[in-house]
């Protein structure tokens, strides 16, 4: 009974008072902070969209930093309103939360505590280019459970944050204002390797969507189908990629075509090698 007692004791001690607690001003915390989360998930992509590429890079990487750092600010100004702050209240406080939490939304704190190491590691930002299992795309937010991409068929993509435990992520970009680009070609054996290999380093320097401070880089390999081209380039800006692989595919099957070499197609059923 003794025992029962002091546990009520100091159960209303980990708690002030109702009266002495001031709603209000928890509400206007509330409130403010989201507000706050509001306008800056609006206002910084309104900017980032508007400005130089590095400039757009890091705006929408400050969104979920400042995002975070307003949810902390806020939690630590209501805890002393509500409870009353002691190290061994605090203890009781965590050590009950901890069993609660564990037990009952492992899976959702997983993604939470991988959000905050994804916060600060940034394996992925927003504008990032990044790969997520199946799925390739612009990262667009970073929450702290999951991260959204905008695939290149105007998909969005909810991804928790936990996946960073299980499995690879693949950046393309990893925070600069541009990302390489492959175009592949298979040509018959019978050509002049050299001829074409210039050659579709001339169609990639005279690409409109060109930037020309990145190297272009042709690398082949031979397979028993044919020589494998693959032309590797940098565009002016990341968000042109597709339109770039697609403008060096059209011209460089022109140019081989010009070369008098000849295309040949990777039988079906066979993987093209991933590296050459």
């Amino acid at each position: 009974m003794a025992a029962a007692n002091d546990s009520g004791k100091q159960a209303a001690q980990l708690i002030h008072n109702l009266q002495d607690i001031n709603f209000v001003k928890i509400a206007l915390i509330v409130a403010g902070t989201a507000v706050a989360i509001f306008v800056i998930r609006r206002v910084l992509p309104f900017l980032a969209e508007r400005g130089p590429n590095q400039l757009r890079l890091f705006l929408l990487g400050a969104v979920p930093i400042l995002r975070l750092a307003l949810l902390v600010i806020a939690i630590l100004w209501v805890i002393p309103i509500v409870f009353n702050v002691t190290f061994q209240n605090f203890l009781v406080i965590t050590g009950a939360a901890s069993v609660a939490i564990g037990f009952a939304f492992k899976d959702y704190v997983s993604s939470l505590i991988a959000g905050i190491v994804a916060i600060f590691e940034r394996p992925y930002r927003p504008g990032d280019w990044v790969r997520l299992g199946g799925d390739y795309g612009e990262v667009v937010s970073v929450g702290l459970r999951a991260v959204r991409i905008n695939t290149p068929d105007d998909n969005i993509v909810t991804a928790p944050h936990d996946k960073l435990w299980t499995s690879n992520i693949s950046n393309a970009n990893d925070g600069s204002r541009t990302l390489m680009c492959v175009a592949d070609f298979y040509v018959a054996p019978d050509h002049d390797a050299q001829t074409v290999r210039a050659a579709l380093h001339d169609v990639a320097l005279t690409s409109a969507y060109l930037e020309y401070d990145k190297p272009i880089v042709v690398v082949l390999s031979e397979t028993p189908w044919g020589t494998h081209y693959k032309l590797r380039a940098y565009p002016f800006d990341m968000r042109d990629q597709f339109v770039f692989i697609s403008d060096l595919t059209v011209r460089g099957k022109a140019a081989i075509t010009d070369l008098g070499a000849r295309s040949v197609s990777v039988p079906a059923g066979v993987a093209a090698p991933a590296n050459a």
